[in-house]
């Protein structure tokens, strides 16, 4: 499990287990968000068994699949309402971080000023940067 945070509001990561989420509630977040579809993986790491363990452990969870490239106008509204409406901070996981990072990213346009986007996740070790001429259109 990785924590790469983008800033105070959300931390981006590879797959993680349901044995992880003691510790992401003991780093302090208050919402778990999945964006790998449960057809990647096991269904020890399904949505459902993820869901179960983040309340138990006392945190939100939302379940916001990504397939590879698809990145549609619906879950970019889904991601945007559930960061401004979930408390936070926010942890969210895919098979590396990338996929939560541009869900993430494409959220915040209008939102934020594109290279202030493209470089909050440079930090988290992501290059968002072929998303410039979308964030600042």
């Amino acid at each position: 499990m990785e924590f790469n945070k983008i800033n105070d509001a959300i931390t981006a990561s590879d797959q993680i287990t349901p044995e992880d989420i003691a510790v992401i509630k003991e780093k302090g977040f208050k919402t778990l968000i999945c964006n790998r579809p449960d057809m990647e993986v096991a269904d020890s790491l399904s949505s459902d068994v993820m869901a179960e363990a983040a309340r138990a452990a006392g945190l939100n969870f939302v379940y916001l699949p990504i397939m590879p490239g698809q990145f549609t106008p619906d879950l970019i509204e889904e991601t945007t309402r559930a960061l401004a409406e979930l408390e936070g901070p926010v942890f969210a996981y895919c098979r590396s971080g990338t996929r939560s990072t541009t869900a993430w990213a494409l959220s915040r346009k209008g939102l934020m000023e594109a290279d202030e986007v493209i470089g909050q996740a440079a930090g988290a070790g992501y290059d968002m940067t072929g998303l410039r001429p979308y964030l600042a259109g």
